[in-house]
């Protein structure tokens, strides 16, 4: 009865197999294989994904060729399994880009698939017994390599047609589908590849040899716009984040993974900073920014907010007029700054934290940041501290790949193992404002499109909110604060090119 039972299940398993549709992926929010409806449109230019997009055959060991000024791509061949000569399928990759704009571009790779019993037509009649000599003969050679890669009949001197392959034959291979049957269907596998490597990449923090560019005189748009005689202008606080209250506690410090350069993060931060000092918490605000710039930032939350104050903020710091603009110094930041500066301007205890070094890395900038949160934090015991740093800084245990190294988290865990809670972030596709190394190992700050891991996705019937872990899990985290559709903020201060490269990325 049991073998009966096992049975049926792999006769069922097979038959939904059968089923599966062509080109099918699982989809995430229903758990079944759908053929997707939607082209994802990288914001890199065409020469870097295509360029990712053979790295990554290259990685299967695939050779690769090139045509139409690298818009089309072939990959060698490959048989999986093994079979007779004139029995064999063999495989290949055919990779095809559109240039949609400067930064905007299409790839789509299709797996060909070729069975000689197919190719029949092209074999001329047969003397008795040369099947045979013919199934002996070089089972290992391939019916794509150079030597048949693309070819042509013609009649030999006793008169048989004969193939000769082509001298140069990769100029010809658009043209031998008309020599072959192909049957083509689109690698989702290989193009989750490509989006990996394109979109679910850290971002950069440039905190060594980034020297400031001068600034000239400038209008800060929306800033310092005054209300009526007397009166303070508000925090733009919004709803509550769903989820957060039991996290907000007098002594309480709460780091939240920030992917850098999106509007969602400093908002939601704002939200919580409103929450707890609406409940009469004092708070805190921890950031990425170097701790020789707090004089500077405590002169701005002491000041009236208007424009020429934040020009002042701007024009003294190092920080925020850095040649590369990492995401720490976005506009959106500079927005939450402000924010901090009105809620403390209307009676709030808020204070702001300024916990970066410069110039200083690995453990040597984890170690750092940590004793600067610890020093601040032990000035307010009793306030509720949020911290927005990096992923990996927010972390509370030690990181997999590197025995040795200790993120801030797990350094500020272990003097403080009962008041430390870290989240991580949950999202849907969307644009940050990041640098990144490109494909030619150059750094490129601009608007990147950003993907979730499978892991990280925000499922539709998911909303915005904090979400907490049944217990913490490896990597130090106790929830997830899921954010939404992501959206790219600049840097506060942004060269002339620099906008325009990001218009021409919207």
């Amino acid at each position: 009865m049991r073998r009966y039972g096992l049975l049926m299940g792999l006769l069922l398993t097979g038959c939904s197999t059968l089923t599966r549709p062509l080109g099918a992926n699982i989809n995430p929010e229903t758990g079944e294989f759908e053929t997707p409806v939607e082209e994802t449109v990288y914001l890199v230019p065409v020469e870097d994904a295509m360029m990712t997009a053979r790295r990554i055959l290259e990685s299967e060991r695939y050779d690769v060729l090139e045509k139409d000024g690298g818009l089309e791509l072939f990959s060698s061949a490959h048989e999986p399994g093994r079979n007779q000569q004139n029995l064999r399928t063999v495989e290949r990759y055919y990779v095809k880009g559109e240039r949609l704009g400067p930064r905007k571009t299409l790839v789509r790779v299709f797996r060909l698939r070729y069975n000689e019993m197919e190719n029949v037509v092209e074999q001329g009649p047969r003397v008795a017994g040369s099947l045979n000599k013919d199934l002996l003969s070089d089972q290992n050679s391939n019916p794509l390599d150079a030597r048949l890669e693309a070819f042509r009949t013609e009649t030999n001197a006793q008169g048989h047609r004969q193939q000769v392959a082509l001298a140069d034959p990769f100029p010809s291979a658009p043209g031998m589908e008309r020599f072959r049957m192909v049957h083509g269907v689109r690698d989702l596998g290989i193009e989750r590849q490509l989006l990996e490597r394109l979109e679910m990449v850290p971002a950069l923090e440039l905190v060594g040899g980034n020297a400031p560019v001068p600034m000239r005189s400038m209008m800060m748009e929306g800033w310092g716009e005054q209300g009526e005689a007397g009166t303070v202008n508000a925090a733009e606080c919004g709803a509550p984040v769903d989820g957060a209250s039991p996290l907000l506690t007098a002594g309480q410090v709460l780091f939240v993974a920030d992917p850098l350069g999106t509007q969602e993060v400093p908002s939601m931060a704002l939200r919580m900073l409103c929450e707890a000092t609406a409940q009469g918490l004092p708070a805190t605000l921890a950031l990425s920014v170097p701790a020789s710039e707090q004089p500077l930032l405590e002169r701005y939350l002491a000041s009236e907010g208007k424009s020429e104050d934040a020009q002042e903020l701007l024009s003294e710091s190092a920080f925020w007029r850095r040649v590369y603009q990492d995401g720490r110094s976005s506009r959106a930041m500079l927005w939450l700054v402000e924010q901090v500066r009105r809620l403390r301007a209307s009676g709030k205890d808020v204070a702001l934290a300024a916990i970066d070094g410069e110039k200083v890395q690995g453990n040597e900038r984890e170690a750092l940041m940590a004793k600067n949160l610890l020093a601040f934090q032990s000035k307010r015991p009793q306030s509720w501290t949020l911290v927005l740093t990096g992923s990996v800084h927010a972390r509370t245990a030690k990181v997999g790949w590197d025995g040795d190294f200790e993120p801030m988290g797990a350094r500020v865990f272990r003097a403080l193992p009962s008041s430390v809670r870290a989240l991580d972030v949950g999202f849907k596709r969307g644009t940050q404002f990041s640098c990144r190394y490109s494909v030619w190992e150059d750094v490129e700050c601009n608007v990147f499109a950003i993907s979730p891991t499978n892991e990280a996705l925000q499922l539709s019937k998911v909303n915005p909110g904090v979400q907490l872990f049944g217990e913490t899990r490896p990597d130090g985290f106790h929830g997830r604060l899921y954010l939404g559709a992501l959206n790219a903020s600049p840097p506060a201060l942004q060269s002339q090119s620099q906008v325009a490269l990001r218009s021409t990325a919207k």
